[in-house]
């Protein structure tokens, strides 16, 4: 669209016979994105750092310090563990989260210190059998 408005032909109608033109060029589908649905990001208030968050993500990387990401993870997991279905589940659950606060605990990362220590899977696992019992009473 290098042409210029022509005196006297409003704005609007020249506009509207641009776009028009284009969609009968076959324009408007080339573009990318074409048919796909918008971000869910787009009723987002404008955030100046969209860019870097988004990169990020992509990227996989973390905004927290490991060692605050692993206290989200693990307190992430003692929810999973109550959700869980089976005394398996709970276990493995609690084990593999057990397994990295003991390898950041032995080889800690630069950051804050991690201030946690590995779960009881036994203490866990009662308390999951309680909020189970409780469940089923019907309190």
């Amino acid at each position: 669209m290098t042409e210029r408005k022509p005196p006297g032909v409003s704005f609007e109608s020249w506009t509207d016979r641009q776009i028009r033109d284009a969609e009968a060029r076959g324009e408007f589908a080339r573009l990318p994105g074409v048919g796909k649905p918008l971000p869910a990001d787009v009723e987002q208030p404008y955030d100046e750092l969209w860019w870097v968050k988004r990169k990020m993500a992509r990227e996989g990387l973390a905004v927290l310090p490991p060692a605050l990401a692993l206290r989200k993870e693990a307190e992430d997991a003692l929810v999973a563990a109550m959700k869980a279905p089976s005394e398996q589940s709970v276990r493995h659950i609690v084990e593999a989260v057990n397994a990295k606060i003991r390898d950041m605990m032995f080889r800690p990362p630069p950051g804050p210190p991690l201030g946690l220590k590995p779960y009881d899977v036994e203490d866990v696992v009662r308390q999951w059998r309680e909020g189970r019992a409780r469940e089923t009473s019907g309190d």
